[in-house]
Formats: C-alpha cells, structure tokens, sequence
C-alpha cells in the first residue's frame, strides 16, 4: 500500500515495471480501477501483480474477453452474453447456430493466441445509456443488460441517489483508430491482450440464459489462465487429479452409491459399503455431540404451511423448496431445513435462564428442489442429511457458544486430516427479515468470536442468510482445491417469529438468540469430499472394509474364517475372498477396492497362527501373530488414525 503524490499521471508511474509477470491494475481507495487510471493525490493505493489472486481474476476476466473476440472473428453472427471470471478460470456465454466442438474449442484458442500477439490495448470508456445501446444495436444480450442497468439507475434516481455507470472496454491494435472488439464491463482489465501469457479452453456446454430454463440456450466455453506455463501445466496436471479423484467415478468403482433413473436427479442410493462410510461419519457426530452437551431431536420430512409461513421460508426461500401436497384441506410441503421443528422443540415448555444453553442436534434429512442441471453427484443433492443443529442461548452466552462450535469444528474436521483452512463472514443480504438493531447484535458478535477463537476471516458483505449473517467454512482436500462444508448462523429472528422466551433471573420474560451451525455442511457432501480428498483410500477406521484375508489355496479357507472372525469379533470389518480366482487377482482386486490391509494365509501360516500383512501401500510383513495383528489395527480403529500402523 502506498500514498499516491500529487499530479501523479497514472497508475504505471507507481511502479517501475509494467512487465508480464507485473502490475496489472490498481486499487485505489478500496476500489479496483485500471493500471491507466489517475489516483487522486494522498489516496491509498495497492499495485495488483498477476500473481494476486486478485491480480488472476482480473487477467482471467481479460482473458474472457479475448475469448469472445476470438469467437465473433471466427463465427461473426454470434450473440454474445456474458464471460466472468470464475475459481480458476473463466466462461463465455455464446448465441451460436451449433454446439461447439472440441475441434472448434482448438480453433478458437489459436485465434485468442494471435489476439494476444497483437497486444491489444483494454481501453475503458463510459457512453450514455443511448450511446451503449446504439454500440450493441446487434447483440441482445447486451440490449438487455444494459436496460436492466438503466432501470436501475432510474430507480435510484427517483429515491434522490446517482445513477449506475455504464461502461465499456474497447481492444484496439497499435496504430489504429477504431477498435477491433467493443464489451460491456465493469472492469478492470490488464492494460493489454499480450499481458495474458498462459491459457488453454478446457470444455464447453450448454448454459440457460441467466440460469434460467424458460430463457434460451447458450453454449459457454471454460477456459482458464494462469500468469505462468508452468502455473498452468501445475494446474492442469491437478485437473487430471481431480479426474482420477471425482467422487462419481471412485463411487462407482468401490460400489458405495448411485443414482438410479428410476429415483430423480439428486437423489443418491447408498450401496452397502458407501452406508457403512456413511453410518461411521453419523455415529461419529452423534457420539461427538453427546461428549459435547447436545440433546438429540427428532423432526418429520414434512410440515403444514403455517409452519413455512411462521418461520418465512415460504416468502424468502420458496424457490428452492418442493411444491406443496395438498391433505385434507392443508398444503403441506416437505422439509427445506431442520430448524423450525427445533424452534418448536423449545418453544414446547416453559424454559429458565439456568437452563441455557440448550442445544439440539439431529441427524435430519432435508429436501431442496436444484435445478437438474445444478445437481452434481454428492456435492449438490436434492435429498440431503445435515448433522443440523441449533443453540438457544442468552445474549451474553453468544460469543462464547460460537467460540465452542468452532472448536467443535476443529476436533471433528481433525478426524479426516482436514482443516478448517479459510473461514468467511456474511453480512445481511438485501432480502432479509427482522429489526436493523437485531441484524447489528448479530453482526457484531461474530466477529468477536472468530477473534476469541484465533480464526482469520474475510468479510463477504451481504451474502448472510435472510435471517442472520453468518460463517462459512471451506476445508482444504490433498490436492489443494477448497470446499465449502460448515455453515454456522447467529439469529435473532425466528427466536422473535416464533415467540420463544425464557425466564430471567429476575422473573422477567426474554428473547433467547439462536445458533444455527451444521459441521459436515450436509452428510452427503462431506462424504463426496472426502472420497475425493482420500481417492476412495480411506484410512483404516473409516473404510468400508478395513481386512480382507486371502487363502492361497481351498484347503486354507477354514483358517481363514478362523482369522476373520477373531478379527470381526474385535470390532474389525474383515472379509473372506474365498473365490476361485488366484492369489495374484486377489491381491490385485484388494488394491483395486483400496482396502487397508490385506492378509495371505497359507501353510506356514496356518500351522502357527500368523498372517502376511500386506498394507495397501508399504512392505509386506511375514509372521505376523493373529492376536498382534488384530490388537494393532483395533488400536488404529479407536484412535482414527489417519496413517497406517504397518
């Protein structure tokens, strides 16, 4: 940060390079703005490199439009939507007259290639509402954007307050005067096409305009830039990994789950092996919400009208929930959340303030109606079980119960190796519920536990909940990628729909606040993650089958059973592959199935009551006694061990 002088030109006399691998834009007063852009003397100023995160999206945001140019050269009567930059990349939405090919994608990469060569400059300008309309006079993707800025404006202008800009990047070639490629955008953007070094197209697809299925069909193209080659060969070579690592495809070959035709998008089957994953993340919750003073509780799928309106789902979340069944003169719809039954449960008797907190807990599954097109094997579901949970406290117990809930956080997520790794703090949306004063008692309490609890935070205004703000948690998996699990809401409104009191010390009636928080995020999610973070390898306490015993020959089943069940009996998931197939497909369909240890047995074996260990991953080891084995990899189940113990 620095403070920029007097009569300073631009941004480019703040630094003494303005190389490929250097500045890219300003900050100014907090406010992104162009490399080209004049500070105001004595303002605060940041010089982005590409090597920002920051710094990234804008390239990527570049990159975008260079995408779009290169389509309108190569298809010139294409109708161009929208090209943000995303996590790692960026997209453009195209009104095209066929589906693009990947011969296509290699076509359009080529042409971005030589607009790069050209380093094209990005030049903003800001037209009047009728100037910006008459430049996209063709294109009405931008006719309609720009008419939704411009009723904005008006909007605002009617309440007394200045209307939106509307402004425009054009890329022009050296030398010329009119420009080769005209977007509308808010910027900023590199100074130039050739500060974009790195970028490959990586698939297109089909993508409604504005996410909605009654508007028409565009093709978006991904691609992805990064400041360096070798930035984006690393990250190309996770790609690969996430490949190998996707959930739906690890699933299908360790048999956990699937989504039959027959149930809808969105709904998983739990196969036997995938319910015992599941059944072992539910029984470790449970048991760590029992160490942890939560009360279990218990809700029905569904719940009458009254109940939505009352807690207002129904005005603020109604899109994302199931039509209404109508019963005996009442609609009822199923379950979105969890959290007015447990607002019921505590609004059932009288309650004291020696009582407080209370906290429920319940393994409650919940129905949220996803566009088809959104869901995404286990990450995003349409039936999901959330280890929900919601605490009733005084106001002065706040800070402190939300300092609780993210050591919580962190003892469970240390199960699995997992962080928590970046923490996000949500201010009031602008559809929300309940007083400003109440909005402010919330707002200021979280902040002052995540300072309690040592947590580093960004502020991420406005996407709070419509009726409390809120933390959200990403944890980080083995191959660096960030998912969002943990959602933990503080909320002084349904407490006041709802009437809930307690007592006071003095006799008087008071409000209670309420702690919202599910840890796993939803059980079906948590799980995905975690078949991706692991690649289906589990380690020993939470994997499907944790021993498989492998005769060598017919004669050495029975021995192997023997072997089996003392490990069984010890609380070990161990199986018998009794097949007719050799030792060798044995041993390859253990690796295949990723199970922790495998035991061969043979006449050696038999005749002094030993195995030969062979770990999935490590040395194999001879000789080894039942007895030892077996109170070694218990030992390993009850500690949840992360690595093995041979």
């Amino acid at each position: 940060m620095a403070v920029a002088p007097d009569g300073v030109k631009d941004g480019f006399q703040l630094t003494k390079e303005a190389s490929a691998s250097g500045p890219v834009a300003l900050v100014v007063d907090g406010a992104q703005r162009d490399l080209a852009a004049v500070p105001p003397g004595g303002s605060d100023v940041h010089v982005v490199t590409q090597t920002d995160e920051l710094g990234r999206e804008i390239m990527r945001h570049s990159a975008a439009h260079v995408l779009a140019q290169a389509v309108l050269r190569l298809y010139p009567g294409a109708k161009y939507a929208i090209g943000p930059p995303i996590e790692d990349g960026f997209y453009y939405d195209f009104e095209v007259a066929a589906p693009f090919t990947p011969e296509d994608l290699e076509r359009i990469e080529a042409e971005m290639r030589a607009i790069v060569a050209e380093n094209q400059r990005f030049e903003r300008s800001e037209p009047g509402r009728d100037a910006a309309l008459e430049t996209f006079v063709d294109q009405p993707y931008k006719l309609e954007i720009i008419s939704g800025v411009a009723e904005g404006a008006d909007a605002l202008e009617q309440q007394g307050a200045s209307g939106a800009t509307i402004s425009l990047y054009s890329n022009r070639r050296a030398g010329e005067d009119e420009p080769s490629f005209v977007d509308l955008c808010r910027g900023p953007h590199v100074p130039a096409t050739g500060r974009i070094r790195a970028f490959k197209l990586l698939r297109s697809s089909g993508a409604y305009w504005r996410g909605d299925e009654h508007k028409p069909m565009l093709q978006r193209i991904y691609g992805t830039a990064w400041e360096s080659k070798d930035a984006l060969n690393a990250y190309l070579h996770r790609l690969e990994e996430a490949e190998r690592r996707d959930h739906r495809r690890v699933g299908r070959e360790l048999d956990l789950y699937s989504w039959p035709e027959e149930v809808g998008p969105g709904l998983a089957i739990w196969h036997p092996k995938g319910a015992v994953v599941r059944k072992t993340l539910e029984d470790l919750s449970r048991a760590m919400h029992h160490e942890r003073g939560y009360e279990p509780v218990y809700s029905p799928h569904i719940g009458k009208r009254t109940l939505w309106a009352t807690s207002g789902h129904l005005d603020f979340y109604k899109e994302s929930m199931y039509p209404a069944m109508r019963v005996e003169g009442a609609e009822y719809f199923l379950k979105p959340m969890n959290c007015p039954f447990h607002v019921l449960v505590f609004r059932s008797r009288t309650r004291s303030y020696r009582e407080l907190p209370v906290r429920f807990s319940e393994l409650g599954t919940v129905y949220r109606y996803e566009r088809s097109g959104t869901v995404h094997g286990l990450l995003r579901v349409r039936g999901m079980t959330q280890d929900d949970s919601h605490i009733f406290c005084r106001p002065d117990q706040v800070v402190d119960e939300m300092v609780e809930v993210i050591d919580f956080l962190r003892a469970l997520y240390g199960t699995v190796g997992l962080g928590p790794d970046r923490v996000r703090f949500s201010t009031k949306p602008d559809k929300s519920v309940g007083a400003p004063e109440l909005w402010d008692l919330a707002e200021e309490a979280i902040p002052k536990a995540l300072q309690k609890a040592g947590v580093d935070y960004q502020v991420d205004a406005g996407d709070g909940a419509f009726y409390g703000p809120k933390i959200d948690v990403d944890a980080r998996d083995a191959i660096g990628r960030y998912w969002q699990l943990c959602t933990i809401q503080v909320d002084f409104q349904l407490p006041e729909r709802f009437g809930l009191e307690y007592t006071d010390e003095h006799g008087a009636r008071e409000r209670p606040v309420m702690i919202h928080r599910a840890l796993f995020g939803s059980v079906e999610r948590f799980t995905g993650v975690l078949v991706e973070h692991f690649a289906g390898a589990f380690p020993t306490w939470l994997a499907p089958v944790q021993a498989v015993v492998i005769p060598i020959a017919d004669r050495h089943v029975a021995y192997a059973g023997g072997v089996a069940q003392r490990l069984h009996n010890g609380g070990v998931r161990a199986e018998v592959d009794d097949s007719d197939d050799t030792m060798g497909a044995k041993i390859r369909r253990g690796q295949l199935q990723k199970v922790p240890y495998m035991l061969i047995v043979g006449d050696a074996e038999a005749s002094t009551e030993t195995v030969s260990v062979r770990p999935r991953s490590g040395k194999e080891r001879r000789d080894v006694a039942v007895g030892d084995f077996a109170d070694t990899i218990v030992a390993e189940i009850q500690a949840r061990k992360l690595d093995p113990s041979y």
